[in-house]
């Protein structure tokens, strides 16, 4: 078990090093597209596996997805916070209790799964014409503090610990919930706007979108197989299908964001 209480404490603060390196390299949109991978819910759902059994994660899979409706509430309030110009503290709380009001909705009356499944495709289709638009050039880069990295390591560690802990008390579904509380977008939106200003983070948070594809994909395969398949050949499948949509869905991120831009080095 001290072997899982380290894997709770490394990995996630790892991806989210790796995700800001990579926004760092080829900008906000690129980064939060990666964000929205199961890079935090994965490991998350993976641990509920190995500490709650395979049935009790099936049920927070189906959860799980369910909460995207939920991060993408908090996305798009948080974009439309930091576009009226609000500082990043108040933009985090906007985007918190944007997600909070639909989480606690569906914990009240949660669909079943197949028609959460509709719900998210339907909502994937239509949030990125909810985001308010960012500005044609993005706001200049401040220099970032030496322990900027480390600071969102240690938040990210701090939220997961935290969702990890809380998770028998709350039972699957709304543990599969709050596994998809937005960790990774909390950091990387906090620090961008920080650091980067309003434009910036409104990318960022926009590009979450096309990742959350690959994230459904994920959950519905864990909440189909996990009662019937042993823990390790279900979450390689979920793995293996959500890598297979990610690489689709770069092609249109590609689209959205023309030219060699998108992969070039930010400035």
């Amino acid at each position: 078990m001290n072997g899982l209480i380290l894997l709770k404490l490394t990995l996630v603060p790892a991806l989210i090093a790796a995700v800001t390196l990579a926004g760092r390299r080829w900008g906000p949109a690129v980064a939060g597209w990666l964000s929205a991978f199961p890079v935090v819910a994965g490991p998350i759902l993976l641990f509920m596996g190995v500490e709650q059994g395979p049935d009790f994660t099936a049920t927070a899979a189906a959860g799980t997805l369910t909460a995207v409706l939920a991060n993408l509430a908090f996305g798009i309030g948080y974009a439309h916070a930091a576009s009226r110009q609000l500082s990043w503290p108040i933009s985090l709380v906007v985007g918190w209790a944007a997600y909070a009001l639909v989480v606690a909705a569906l914990s009240v009356n949660a669909p079943p799964m197949a028609y959460a499944a509709v719900l998210v495709l339907i909502a994937l289709g239509l949030a990125p014409r909810l985001y308010p638009t960012p500005s044609a050039a993005p706001a200049a880069t401040p220099h970032r503090a030496s322990n900027d990295l480390w600071l969102r390591m240690l938040a990210g560690a701090l939220l997961t610990g935290t969702v990890t802990h809380l998770a028998p008390r709350m039972g699957p579904t709304l543990s599969g919930m709050l596994a998809m509380f937005p960790v990774m977008g909390s950091v990387l939106a906090a620090f961008t706007h920080r650091h980067e200003g309003a434009p910036a983070t409104l990318r960022l948070l926009k590009g979450m979108v096309l990742g959350y594809y690959a994230f459904s994909a994920f959950c519905i395969v864990l909440a189909l197989t996990l009662p019937t398949w042993p823990l390790a050949p279900s979450f390689a499948l979920a793995l293996a299908i959500a890598l297979s949509i990610q690489i689709i869905s770069r092609l249109a991120l590609q689209r959205s964001l023309p030219g060699p831009a998108l992969w070039s080095p930010s400035k």
